[in-house]
């Protein structure tokens, strides 16, 4: 009875992998010797199952993306028309945009029909740069593209489920909007978690969800991704439809008219100060 309590005062300390030894240690000190040991389990935990079918998904999920043409993707660029909404409610009647974007950490979007206003992100650098020059974009948001860029579809698909400490979960069938989905959750070794949510059917994601904590007034924020529209474009699955809700309300639209995938970009367009000018780029093309 003795050892039976110290094995039970210990069991909080002990590691998972201590687990099946902890078990036997139980049994051998509850039976009799006229008991034989009852036979070790041959089965998975369960948790360890769940993790793996979680992966199993979203391997599914790269294959149906492209798998490596999806995963070799050094570069990409897209042209279409962008909307903005406050309240759920439409800011515009739309803008034209050009967007540039070469994986990890760099971005460049261009909007009105004249190109002449650009975004550019470089690492943890962002700027707006006008006919008047360069200038740093305001801090917030700076911490919002920063912040949407980690929890990026692209980043979780290349990056998080490669890397150390984080944790697959499966959660089961879903819905997201109205389509029947499979939801998967990923949380990193910092605790951040996001739900991506791929399409029975197809394999594809298509909708994503993480939640936030506001570091002024505290207060919990949603944000979900919408992709649907998906077409191949160089042997790759590619939305041309792009939503993303702000707790609950609509923020912004994004409809893709063309995309193409390593073209080899000008290193010269993430350069604030290089006086890049998009049109005369486009002139040699």
């Amino acid at each position: 009875m003795k050892h039976l309590i110290l094995i039970v005062m210990l069991a909080p300390f002990l590691e998972p992998s201590g687990a099946g030894k902890l078990v036997a240690a139980i049994q051998a000190a509850t039976q009799t010797p006229s008991q034989p040991a009852a036979a070790p389990s041959s089965g998975a935990p369960a948790d360890q199952e769940n993790a793996r079918k979680a992966r199993a998904l979203l391997d599914q999920a790269i294959q149906a993306l492209g798998g490596q043409a999806f995963l070799n993707i050094h570069d990409k660029e897209e042209e279409g028309r962008t909307y903005s909404f406050h309240h759920g409610r439409p800011t515009s009647n739309g803008v034209l945009f050009w967007r540039f974007v070469e994986y990890p950490d760099k971005e460049r979007i261009e909007v009105t029909k004249e190109r002449d206003v650009a975004y550019i992100y470089a690492g943890d650098k962002g700027y707006e740069v006008t006919y008047k020059g360069p200038h740093p974009v305001e801090k917030q948001e700076l911490e919002d593209y920063l912040r949407r860029r980690r929890f990026s579809l692209d980043t979780l698909l290349r990056e998080w489920i490669n890397a150390p400490g984080v944790a697959l979960f499966y959660d089961g069938n879903a819905l997201a909007g109205n389509l029947p989905a499979q939801q998967i959750t990923l949380i990193n070794a910092k605790n951040e978690a996001v739900s991506l949510y791929l399409d029975i059917a197809t394999h594809l994601p298509i909708k994503k969800s993480y939640t936030w904590r506001d570091p002024v007034d505290k207060e919990r924020n949603v944000e979900e991704e919408i992709y649907d529209n998906y077409r191949p474009v160089q042997g790759v699955m590619t939305a041309y439809g792009f939503t993303r809700y702000f707790n609950g309300d609509m923020q912004t639209q994004r409809f893709a008219n063309s995309a193409h995938y390593n073209q080899g970009l000008d290193e010269a367009m993430f350069d604030p100060n290089s006086h890049y000018d998009p049109n005369k780029a486009a002139k040699k093309h």
